[in-house]
């Protein structure tokens, strides 16, 4: 029997120690997915709350250890903070606590995942936790985890061995001692250095003083595995000077922790050839997208591949139709066969017909004998979603018109009734009624739902629209253009304008925005991939010109930028 999937009553309970990997979200195991989605408690340190809560089921009872050392009875100590379904004892240290927690779920009989960064079997305090478990006659397990000192450097495009490097070597700077820095400071290997950004110069002393030659190149990666992961090259003679120059020093955030590499397989010229992660066309830039996170999630999933942070601002709002009669009709005219086909336009379509259904306690099975349709890839994942697999989708451009490309004309021979149910939106187009009805079809254009605008985004985010804090915006149609400036205000000449197509390009240009990329055909992902695209060339020129790679919105207000346009 696998340990998660034990059940809740047992006397002993369960525990899962499991690591959550260096930062980046992809990097948890199938198995501690597993594990996440039959837990009962999660005890997750800060850094990887977001990380792992993504997966828990809900109702989870869900504690975190508190960052913040302010409000520590011990300076320095962290604490346990209550997020959501359970509590726990503050003033107390916070292993002392994780731990007391971990065991007294267990032995009521739930299923505990306590969740660190990096591999559990790295870490001392979970070593503790784990010895107290097997004292107690907890049954645990371990799923391990990417360790930070292995993936970080793998997204940095720094390898720890070659074919001449096979020596590596672990140090965590904040407990080594000078036997542990004598020792890595006379091997010729690859040293893992595990340490903050204001302690990095304090270990490259350490190690030239060991043995090691000043000239021994070095790269400090921040962040690492994420977006807003940032590396420097330098040498142990020079990596203070380095970031001294960064203007990273002294900084607030000295305090931050980050992985340097020492050896040979962390060279400026090899690194420039591997860097894999922080080349990507669209690397930290911050994606403004108008949309809802469940309208925006395989978009937000592209930009991401992309190296993009998309940021989900919903400018409509979906209320029902204000006489909803009209809907009521239809749908029974569903089930006593009045309708040879139905045509769905967008995700929000299926979602009022399917909220319709459920009121009136239909399912999937009503559209027995109609032929559906769909407009786009999206809408078709909502049908398939709700049990029906559509008959009919665009070929080739994903729109309105694409699908009356593909639409066969009615015919009496074949068509036993000529009837076509289209439930949309009360500002659609009349552009599918007009070719259904030129094909021979009668229509019945009906209210499905109404769009209105929505409430204005927290001031923080309306701030960074008007500020230049994004680097970029999609505009998916003419009304994200009017109703985002209507609500948000006009987003800052740094920021990089992309729409979908000419009709929204217009709206834009006639708001006072300079559009700067536009989708080849009218598809989301194909914006996506145009942006990714403009970013890429960007990227080029840059380097080309031997200038810093920089983010739009890393410009100076006001700036003269490079007019581009993508067609």
């Amino acid at each position: 029997m696998s340990p998660t999937t034990l059940s809740a009553g047992s006397e002993h309970g369960h525990v899962t120690f499991l690591g959550a990997g260096p930062g980046d979200p992809g990097l948890l195991t199938l198995r501690a997915v597993e594990a996440l989605a039959n837990a009962d408690v999660l005890v997750a340190e800060h850094e990887v709350l977001d990380v792992v809560r993504t997966h828990a089921r809900e109702g989870v009872a869900v504690v975190h250890t508190d960052p913040d050392p302010s409000s520590d009875p011990v300076p320095g100590t962290p604490q346990l903070t209550v997020v959501d379904g359970t509590s726990a004892t503050t003033g107390a240290p916070a292993a002392r606590d994780a731990a007391h927690l971990v065991m007294e779920a267990a032995r009521g009989g739930r299923r505990v995942v306590r969740a660190v960064s990096g591999d559990p079997g790295l870490d001392t305090d979970t070593a503790s936790e784990m010895l107290a478990c097997a004292a107690a006659g907890v049954p645990f397990e371990v799923v391990p985890g990417i360790a930070t000192a292995v993936g970080v450097p793998a997204y940095a495009g720094v390898p720890l061995r070659d074919g001449e490097n096979t020596d590596v070597r672990f140090v965590d700077a904040r407990t080594a001692t000078d036997r542990c820095w004598t020792e890595v400071g006379a091997s010729d290997g690859t040293v893992v250095v595990s340490t903050t950004l204001d302690s990095v110069a304090a270990a490259a002393g350490e190690l030239v003083s060991a043995g090691r030659k000043p000239d021994t190149p070095m790269t400090v990666t921040i962040a690492g595995t994420t977006t807003r992961q940032r590396t420097w090259t330098a040498t142990l003679g020079t990596i203070a000077q380095t970031l001294k120059q960064a203007k990273v020093l002294p900084s607030p955030e000295g305090h931050r922790p980050v992985i340097a590499v020492v050896g040979e397989c962390g060279g400026a010229a090899r690194r420039e050839r591997l860097s894999w992660f922080e080349s990507k066309p669209l690397f930290g830039w911050k994606v403004l997208v108008p949309r809802t996170k469940e309208q925006a999630a395989s978009l937000s999933d592209q930009l991401r591949s992309y190296g993009a942070v998309p940021h989900e601002v919903p400018t409509i709002a979906v209320e029902p139709p204000r006489t909803p009669q009209q809907m009521e009709r239809a749908v029974k005219g569903l089930v006593t066969g009045r309708y040879e086909w139905i045509a769905f336009t967008s995700v929000n379509a299926v979602k009022a017909v399917r909220e319709k259904f459920e009121e009136y306690g239909l399912d999937a099975r009503a559209f027995a004998g109609i032929k559906v349709a769909a407009v786009g890839e999206q809408t078709a994942k909502a049908l398939i979603a709700f049990g029906v697999k559509p008959d009919l989708v665009p070929s080739g451009e994903q729109s309105a018109a694409g699908l009356l490309e593909d639409w066969p004309p009615y015919d009496p021979v074949f068509d036993p009734i000529d009837r076509v149910f289209l439930p949309r939106a009360d500002i659609a187009t009349e552009t599918l009624v007009a070719g259904l009805i030129e094909l021979g079809w009668e229509v019945d254009d009906v209210t499905a739902y109404r769009t209105v605008r929505a409430s204005p985004p927290p001031a923080e985010t309306r701030e960074a629209i008007k500020g230049g804090g994004f680097d970029a915006v999609l505009f998916t149609s003419s009304s994200t253009v009017r109703n985002l400036v209507g609500i948000a205000g006009k987003p800052h000449n740094v920021t990089v304008i992309a729409c979908i197509g000419p009709a929204t390009a217009k709206t834009a240009e006639e708001h006072g925005l300079r559009v700067d990329v536009m989708a080849p055909e009218p598809s989301v992902h194909k914006l996506a991939e145009a942006l990714a695209d403009f970013g890429a060339r960007r990227r080029a020129a840059a380097l080309e010109a031997g200038e810093p790679v920089t983010r739009p919105s890393e410009r100076r207000a006001g700036a003269r930028r490079r007019r581009s346009t993508t067609t």
